[in-house]
Parts: structure tokens; C-alpha cells; sequence
């Protein structure tokens, strides 16, 4: 058989280097279907002409992670995108009054002896939206073609729900690690923690599914080169998102399938509970 990376039989723009243990067909992310041994194809899981399996056995085909399969695999990342374009677009309108209001310590505009006001005050939810805020036009070109490239095949192989998780956790796990370690009296902002979540998970999933690591290794390697040389880059955010993502991945795709449901529960569970510790134990040392 030949090894070298073939298009997937149901979408020929997609190479692959994965084929159904049971036909040989090569498959992709979003038409792999997990198996006790290996991956099968949706014909030969059940799930379309010339299924071998009984109707006892005739369950909805699932994605690697145990998600669903959909029409569109990029569904969850186009509503992603369309939340940062707007917000960036908001705060085009409304100035810094709207990064203050949102972005993770609210310090954008008071002078250093000001009070201070954010997470520590408990708007919690400066956590969350500081993701989504953009203020330079490179800046959000550069996660939002980021999160066009790495998002959809995720999307495809994880499943809308794991895969909407998986980012909002990376970008929490950012946040987390930001307003544990950063100077409380800096704006911080960006996506860029939640796309690194998804490079991490890329990563993960690429291992998985026994593709050639080099690519997305080199990928890591130079956004790493560049996190900790290129001034103004919040460092913090891009290795808690990225701990965050690779961790929630990792538990998602390697989860067993007899108890993939628990295991994935508690990756996620966990991570959250660890980001929630990281802020509760910088709170305590916040005025």
C-alpha cells in the first residue's frame, strides 16, 4: 500500500494519510469515524451505502472526539470570527471606552496611581471578553486568519460543542495566566491565547491520527520565537492558552470509549478548576 498522503475519497481537495481500517479508503478528519481499531469511514461504520454493520449496531457515525458529524464543519468557527470582527469594529466606533469596559484589567486609559478595577473587583467577566477585543488592524488580522486556518479542522474533528470548549478554555487559560503574572495596570487584550490553544490541539490531534508532526512543530516553534522576542506581545497569554488547549485536547481525543464522556468531563472540569485557582489566588493578592 502506498504511504504517501492521498486526498480523502469523499472531499478531494483534503489530503490525508489516513484510510479505513476495514476498506482501505482514505479519509479525513471530518469523515473518520472512531473505532476500536483505528478509524473506519462512514459507509463502513453505518452511517451510508454499503454499511456492514447490523441495525442493532447502526448508531449515527462520530467524529474521533465522539462529536457529531455536520454539514459544516466550520459553522462554530465562522460565528467565532464574526464576534471578533464586530467587537473590533465596536471598538473602531466607541474608542478606548469600550476596551475599558471589557479588556481584562481596565486600566487602558487611568493613570498608574488610579484605582484599579477588573477581575479583581469581581468583574469576572473581563476573563472572557478581553479575548475577543482586538484594537490594532494587524493584530486581528493575524488570530483571525490564525483561527480561519487552524479552527475548521478542529471543528471537523473534534465536533461543534468539544470544539467551542476547547477554545473558550484556551482563552481562559490566557486570561489566567495574564492576570496572575502581568502588571495589573496594562491593558491586555487579544485572541491570541485561544488561537494558541488551537495550535497546541492541532498539534495533539496530528499525533493522534499519526500525520507528520514536523509542520505543525515548526509552526510552534517560530509563534513561540516570536512571543518571547517581538515587544508588546502579552507572553503570558499565549503559554496559558496554549498549556490550556493542548491539555483539553488531549483528554478529548484520548479519551476511552467506553468511558469517553467521564474522562472528557473531567479534562475539561479540571482545567476550568485550575484557572479558577489561578484567579482566585491572584484576587488574594490584589488590592
Amino acid at each position: 500500500m502506498n504511504d504517501q498522503a492521498v486526498c480523502c475519497y469523499r472531499h478531494p481537495d483534503r489530503e490525508t494519510g489516513i484510510r479505513c481500517t476495514r476498506c482501505e479508503r482514505p479519509i479525513c478528519p471530518q469523515c473518520m469515524v472512531d473505532a476500536s481499531v483505528g478509524f473506519h469511514c462512514p459507509e463502513c461504520s453505518g452511517g451510508g451505502p454499503g454499511g456492514g454493520r447490523s441495525a442493532a449496531h447502526s448508531a449515527a457515525p462520530r467524529t474521533i472526539a465522539g462529536g457529531a458529524h455536520t454539514a459544516d464543519p466550520r459553522l462554530v468557527t465562522k460565528v467565532l470570527l464574526g464576534i471578533n470582527v464586530a467587537l473590533w469594529i465596536a471598538v473602531l466606533a466607541t474608542g478606548d471606552t469600550l476596551l475599558d469596559d471589557l479588556e481584562l484589567f481596565g486600566q487602558a486609559t487611568l493613570a498608574p496611581q488610579g484605582p484599579l478595577e477588573g477581575v479583581a473587583q469581581g468583574q469576572w467577566y473581563r476573563l472572557l471578553t478581553a479575548t475577543f477585543l482586538h484594537q490594532a488592524p494587524m493584530h486581528i488580522a493575524f488570530n483571525m486568519l490564525s483561527l480561519w486556518w487552524l479552527g475548521p479542522p478542529l471543528e471537523a474533528a473534534l465536533g461543534r460543542a468539544r470544539y467551542l470548549t476547547l477554545y473558550l478554555l484556551s482563552g481562559l487559560g490566557g486570561s489566567a495566566l495574564t492576570y496572575l503574572i502581568a502588571d495589573p495596570r496594562q491593558p491586555s487584550l487579544g485572541a491570541s491565547g485561544a488561537i494558541f490553544g488551537l495550535l497546541g490541539a492541532t498539534a495533539v490531534l496530528l499525533r493522534r491520527m499519526k500525520y507528520d508532526m514536523r509542520p505543525v512543530i515548526a509552526l510552534l516553534v517560530l509563534n513561540l520565537i516570536f512571543t518571547f522576542t517581538w515587544a508588546n506581545i502579552a507572553w503570558e497569554a499565549h503559554v496559558g492558552g496554549l498549556v490550556a488547549g493542548t491539555v483539553v485536547a488531549y483528554g478529548l481525543v484520548h479519551a476511552p470509549r467506553g468511558r469517553r464522556l467521564l474522562v472528557q468531563g473531567l479534562t475539561c472540569g479540571g482545567v476550568l478548576l485550575a484557572i479558577a485557582a489561578l484567579v482566585f489566588v491572584r484576587t488574594l493578592q490584589l488590592p
